[in-house]
Order: C-alpha cells, then structure tokens, then sequence
C-alpha cells in the first residue's frame, strides 16, 4: 500500500523525524486558508502516488494568498501521468542549502532491510552514480546502531557538521520502518537548511499489504480515489495486475508464466501495457473479470491468454473467453494460446464460436508474435 506524501510525513513526524509544517488541503479555498495560517512564503504540492510531480506542475511556490488559491486551483483537477489530483499538501517553504538522498528498503535477495544514503539528492535515484551511494544491510535481530549511520554518512560523503544528525535521521527511518511493517521509506530530498537542521523535505513510503491486519491506522489512510483506476479495479476483484507503458495487455495462470510471457513479448518487438495473473484455479467467470480489467486500460490494442491447463482446465479458460465476448464489448484482437489439461477441447471451442477477434496460436512465441502485430496495426489505425 503506497501513501500519499502528507501521509508519509504524518507518519515521520509520529516517530521523530523533522518535516516541514504542512496543512492537507483539497479545495482552493482550503489552500488559501492553509497557507495563511502557516504564512509565507508556502509550497502547495500535489498529492498523487507517483513520481514526477515537479515536472508535470504539480509543485508550486506561492508568496501571497491569492498565489496559494491560484496554484491550488491549478493543481487540483490536475492529471499527473495517469492520475488525477485530488489533494494538495500546503507546506512551509524551506531554506535549502544542500540536498541528500535517504531510504529504507526490504531487500528481497538479502532478506534484510537495506538502508541507503547519498549526497546526491533532489534527482531520480536511478540517475545518481552506483559509486555515490552508501549501501548497509541490517540485520533485523540487532537493528539499526549509531555507528551505522555515522558509517553510511562518511561514505556517501555528506558534510562532516552533519554526519550525526543524518545519521540520528536514518535511525529514526528505520524505526518507522521496522513499526510500520513498510516495504519502502523513501526521503528525497533530504533537506539541510542553512542554520545545518537536517529535515525531510518529502516522503514516499510504501507498506507491506499483508501486515495492514496489524497495522489498522496505517490501513486507515487507504484513499482508493488516490490509487490508479485500474489497479483498485484489480484489487477489489482479487486479481494480480501491474500497469506498465505498452499496448499489450497479457493475462496468464501464474507468476512464472506470466513473467515469461512478458519477455516472449518484449523479444517479439511488443510492449507490454499491463499484465494480469489469474491464479492457477481460475473458472470462467474470474476470466470475466480479468477481461474486464485488462481492458479497462485504453493503451490496450491487443491482448493474449497464455494459459497452461493444470488446474485450471483450458476448456473453462475458454468458455470464460466467450462469456467475457458476450457481456463485454471487446474490440480490441485476442490472441489465446491454450496448453495443458483439456487444451484440444479449448481450441476446439474456440474455433467453432464467432468470434473473429479471437486468434488460436499454438506456441508461446507464435501468440507472442501475432499479438505484436496486431497490436501495432491497430495502434496505426
């Protein structure tokens, strides 16, 4: 579960990490009241779980009240790679004097907390250098110790007057993100102020959804108008989905053959738009609803079924395809390759329905190859 930034800061401040005053807001009128209670000048910043607010407008500086209205109309309403805004975080202004770079993350391959630090803060993560970022794994039975952080602070290179407070920073994440049962706490940038105050300047946080039984405050901050339209579609149906940038859709049984469909796709010359796993038992009418799913996405221009009939008999995949033609209005190709348990039978049905946005295939790389095509034809049209 992904929080909003005002969320994350929340949650910061609860376990004694120093973050700008700030007031939620959703309404001009709200930012402007907001701002005058803080006083200027004031950031009024969109809300969204997603990055690139900055680039998109979503992050403005206001120096007066009818500035903070004016910007908080602007931004409200706002579509930010996909999603719309529909809060605002009205913050006081910072004096930067330098930017880092923090993070808790659970590292997967390690079976560990990593906790990252660099001097090179206010940019994507992904730009900054390998060599500029200091690595610590932590074992999760001893925890994050001082020396940690004032190790991490030597080898990223910070400026020596701050090499404790950052370091007494980075526990503090910690803290909160063993507490929080989070997956990911992200500060960037990590603001030093120009009397040498270490302060987070913003937060991305991201909680493990199978703790939130645990963690019922944390569950409370859930906004489904704040998670992308799709993925609260998949979540309320009980499906797997991911949205990516393609025009593929992709709907497999299971994570394996789900993530070597998306590479079949991808050496065929196709982008994936989203994919979508069912699960190894799904009957006809979750088929329906993965369908459904699917193609709620507009980039979608084709989609395949890659299916392997274990326990979910290639027969019922089939009859579920059919179903979804019947109730949904599809008109985007379908390329189904069907293997496994009662695959004949699948094809079979297929074939003898009318149905001439269905495509048989009868390998991966063949499905793969068809649906890329028919994606890019109808991607011109």
């Amino acid at each position: 579960m992904d929080l909003l930034e005002y969320q994350g800061k929340q949650l910061f401040a609860e376990h004694g990490v120093p973050v700008p005053d700030g007031r939620h807001a959703t309404t001009p009128a709200e930012a402007r009241a907001a701002a005058e209670e803080l006083g200027f000048p004031v950031v009024i910043k969109a809300q969204v779980q997603i990055g690139g607010r900055g680039k998109a407008g979503g992050i403005k500086l206001a120096k007066d009240a009818d500035e903070a209205e004016a910007h908080g109309a602007a931004i409200i309403g706002m579509d930010i790679r996909g999603l719309n805004v529909h809060e605002i975080w009205v913050e006081k202004a910072s004096d930067i004097a330098t930017e880092y770079y923090a993070a808790v993350v659970f590292d997967r391959s390690a079976r560990k907390p990593l906790v990252m630090l660099s001097a090179e803060g206010g940019m994507d993560i992904e730009a900054v250098p390998e060599e500029k970022i200091a690595r610590l794994h932590v074992d999760p039975l001893v925890g994050f110790l001082p020396f940690h952080g004032r190790r991490l602070a030597f080898e990223a290179a910070i400026d020596p007057d701050v090499v404790r407070p950052v370091g007494a920073m980075l526990a503090k994440l910690y803290e909160m993100f063993v507490a929080t049962d989070a997956m990911l706490v992200e500060v960037n940038p990590l603001n030093v102020t120009g009397d040498r105050q270490v302060v987070a300047l913003d937060a991305k946080v991201t909680v493990d959804d199978n703790a939130l039984m645990r963690q019922s405050a944390v569950a409370e901050m859930r906004n489904p108008s704040a998670e992308d339209p799709q993925e609260q579609m998949a979540k309320e149906r009980g499906v797997t989905y991911v949205k990516l940038d393609g025009e593929v859709g992709i709907l497999g049984n299971g994570a394996g053959l789900v993530m070597s469909t998306l590479d079949v796709v991808a050496q065929a010359g196709g982008r994936p738009a989203n994919f979508l796993d069912v699960g190894g038992g799904a009957d006809a009418g979750e088929i329906v609803s993965a369908l459904e799913v699917l193609l709620s996405d507009e980039k979608v221009k084709a989609v395949l079924f890659n299916i392997f009939g274990g326990i979910t008999r290639c027969d019922e995949v089939a009859n579920g395809i059919l179903q979804a033609l019947e109730q949904i209005d599809v008109r985007v190709p379908i390329v189904v390759r069907l293997d496994g348990t009662n695959d004949e039978e699948g094809r079979r049905i297929l074939s003898d329905a009318d149905a001439p946005q269905l495509h048989p295939a009868k390998t991966m790389l063949e499905a793969a190859e068809l649906v890329v095509k028919l994606a890019k034809e109808g991607a011109a049209v």
